[in-house]
């Protein structure tokens, strides 16, 4: 494969998606996604996506900013209904700011790119700042800064490959979802695009648990004695043992989430 030769393309698909897919009060958030999908529909990927395609730009030619960005809410910001979680972190490890959020942060700081922490709200590693990311490592590799592509590569590899292989399933089957459903269509014919461009396999699939954080409530003067000698009980025990304590033998405590 001739990768020079595609990369303004996937630069193209990047930055749709980084319209799509991140949060911002401004009017003009989806200004310039018109004018992409018509570029990409003259030259589909193969033809389910291209259909995709034909359809958001058809919700676009209706009434597209309005109708994008209320399903953009119903989607992925509405308490009453089951929202599509948008984080790395979150699909790997059920919280919403763990490890892959440092993950990126390391990427970041290998370079010259930084977030804009005043307009862009949502994390390092939500897929909208990671398409948002791609798409500027892929436009400095354009430019001529070969020692870009190794980062993408990494990016890829380490990140996105099984983020997009688990939210795309959820953005798809989102019962809010509609002009949403073909954006999902269209990333994953894109996501097996960059399988074969970076040489990188599907990943094998995890389980998804989230873990449920406890809320910080004061205890009494007596419950926490009694957790105390619960704990000092379960440590005399391990130590009979010969054994070592794990993350069980503090299910009696109140805790939060260290991330």
């Amino acid at each position: 494969m001739n990768k020079e030769s595609v990369d303004s393309a996937r630069s193209l698909y990047y930055g749709l998606f980084s319209k799509m897919l991140v949060f911002s009060d401004s009017q003009e958030r989806f200004e310039g996604v018109r004018e992409a999908l018509e570029i990409m529909v003259s030259n589909p990927m193969e033809p389910n996506s291209g259909e995709a395609l034909k359809e958001l730009l058809a919700y676009m030619n209706e009434d597209g900013y309005r109708v994008l960005s209320e399903e953009f809410d119903e989607v992925f910001h509405n308490p009453e209904s089951a929202i599509v979680r948008t984080t790395a972190s979150f699909y790997d490890e059920g919280v919403e700011s763990g490890k892959k959020r440092l993950e990126v942060k390391n990427f970041l700081g290998k370079t010259k790119i930084r977030r804009d922490e005043i307009n862009f709200k949502d994390s390092e590693d939500s897929v909208g700042f990671l398409m948002t990311f791609m798409h500027e490592l892929t436009e400095l590799v354009i430019s001529g800064d070969s020692s870009y592509a190794a980062i993408e590569h990494c990016l890829f590899d380490e990140v996105i490959n099984s983020l997009l292989d688990m939210f795309i399933p959820s953005l798809y089957e989102n019962k809010s979802a509609e002009a949403y459903k073909s954006l999902a269509i269209v990333m994953n014919a894109f996501l097996e695009f960059e399988r074969l461009y970076f040489d990188v396999a599907k990943p094998k699939p995890i389980e998804l648990v989230e873990r449920k954080v406890q809320d910080c409530e004061p205890i009494s003067d007596e419950e926490a004695k009694r957790r105390a000698k619960n704990r000092s009980k379960r440590s005399a025990d391990a130590l009979a043992q010969g054994r070592t304590l794990d993350d069980s033998s503090f299910e009696d405590e109140v805790g939060v989430s260290d991330m």
